[in-house]
């Protein structure tokens, strides 16, 4: 879950982001792409809207990492 939840993240980041997503991992910083408050909003819409789930949005914003976020969506999603 944790997996198909990142690439979620990844590649709505890209296309928000207008990044390559193979350079996007679990690593990757959303204050190293300047994410800003509506940047967000827009992943965490497909997120929620993808796994059926309400994601808290300062406590998504406050994850450094894709990957930080990919583990807490999934903590949202399996309860």
């Amino acid at each position: 879950m944790r997996e198909e939840i990142l690439q979620t993240i990844i590649k709505r980041t890209a296309d928000v982001m207008k990044k390559n997503a193979d350079e996007l991992n679990a690593d990757s910083s959303f204050e190293a792409l300047g994410f800003k408050s509506g940047n967000y909003v827009q992943v965490t819409t497909v997120l929620e809207d993808e796994f059926e789930v309400e994601i808290p949005y300062m406590d998504f914003k406050r994850r450094k990492t894709f990957g930080e976020a990919a583990e807490y969506v999934e903590q949202l999603v399996e309860g």
